[in-house]
C-alpha cells in the first residue's frame, strides 16, 4: 500500500517538471541563464573613496591654476603701467629733444656770427682808433664853443682822453669805453641845474663868485658879496653884468636850490629865448 502511494507521488512530481520545462517562463529564463553564461564577466566597480580623491585633486590643480592667472594678471597690470609711463616720458624726450634741436641749431648759427666776427676782429680794430680819435676831436670842439662852465674839468677830461690813446697797457675796449663815458658826462650836464665857486672877470679884475648853471641854457654868476651878478651871453661870446635889483633875488634862490638848501620853485633868470633850427 505504501509502495504503491510513492510511486503515484513519485508519477505526480514527474508530471510537474515536464509542465515547467515546457512552459515560456522556463524557456526565457534558461536562454537568459545561456546569454550570460556566454557574456564575458562584468569589469569590477571603483571604490567611492577613490572618486572622492580624484575630485579633490582635480579642485587643487584648478585652485592652483586661478593662483597662476592672478598672478599673471596682475604682473601684466604692472608691465601695461610701466609701459604708459615710459611712453609718457618718450613723449616728453621728443619734445625737449625737439627743443633742444632748435637751440643747438641757433647756437650753431651764433657760433657762425661769432666766428666771422673773430675773423674780422682786426679790420674792425684797425677801424675803431680812427672812430675814437674823431670822436675825442669832436668831443674838444664841442667844449671849446659850448657855454663855458666847469671848462678846467672838462679840458683836462679830454686831453686825459687824448692821452690814453697813446698808451698800450689800455685795451681798445676800454679806451672806447672811457670815451664813451665822457660823452655821457657831457650829455648829464644839459640835464642837471649846478653851482661851484670859481673866478670871473668883473670889471676889468678877476674876483671870487658863485656861478649858477641851469643846464646849458643859462651859465650866471653873483659875487659872494651879492653885489653884483651877470649872465654869459652864447652870441657875444663873453659875460654880460646884469641889474643887481632883477636878478639878485633870483640867482640866490638858484644857488639855494641848487645846494639842495630850498625846495625847487620857479625862478625870474636872464635865459635866452629858444631859435628855430637852422
Amino acid at each position: 500500500m505504501k509502495t504503491q502511494r510513492l510511486k503515484t507521488i513519485a508519477l505526480a512530481v514527474s508530471v510537474a517538471v515536464g509542465m515547467l520545462a515546457g512552459s515560456p517562463a522556463y524557456s526565457a529564463d534558461t536562454t537568459a541563464g545561456q546569454d550570460a553564461a556566454a557574456q564575458p564577466p562584468a569589469k569590477p566597480l571603483i571604490p567611492v573613496s577613490k572618486v572622492l580623491d580624484v575630485g579633490i585633486k582635480r579642485t587643487k590643480a584648478a585652485k592652483q591654476s586661478q593662483v597662476k592667472v592672478d598672478r599673471l594678471a596682475a604682473e601684466t597690470g604692472d608691465l601695461l603701467q610701466d609701459y604708459k609711463t615710459v611712453m609718457k616720458q618718450v613723449d616728453g624726450l621728443r619734445v625737449y629733444n625737439a627743443r633742444l634741436e632748435k637751440q643747438i641749431a641757433g647756437q650753431l648759427k651764433r657760433i657762425d656770427g661769432l666766428g666771422r666776427s673773430v675773423d674780422d676782429a682786426t679790420v674792425i680794430q684797425r677801424q675803431i682808433t680812427p672812430l675814437l680819435i674823431r670822436m675825442i676831436d669832436g668831443l674838444e670842439q664841442f667844449v671849446t664853443l659850448d657855454v663855458p662852465f666847469h671848462k678846467e674839468e672838462r679840458e683836462e677830461r679830454v686831453e686825459f682822453l687824448r692821452t690814453n690813446m697813446d698808451r698800450s697797457d689800455i685795451t681798445i675796449a676800454e679806451k672806447f669805453r672811457q670815451v664813451l663815458e665822457a660823452y655821457k658826462i657831457e650829455n648829464e650836464y644839459g640835464r642837471k641845474i649846478d653851482s661851484y665857486k670859481g673866478v670871473a672877470t668883473v670889471d676889468g679884475s678877476d674876483r671870487e663868485v658863485n656861478f649858477l648853471r641851469i643846464g646849458r641854457i643859462g651859465l650866471m654868476y653873483q659875487t659872494t658879496d651879492g653885489e653884483q651878478s651877470g649872465a654869459w651871453d652864447q652870441d657875444q661870446r663873453k659875460w654880460v653884468e646884469l641889474d643887481s635889483g632883477d636878478y639878485r633875488g633870483a640867482i640866490q634862490k638858484g644857488l639855494r636850490i641848487a645846494r639842495k638848501q630850498a625846495s625847487i620853485d620857479i625862478m625870474k633868470l636872464p635865459i635866452p629865448a629858444p631859435e628855430a633850427a637852422k
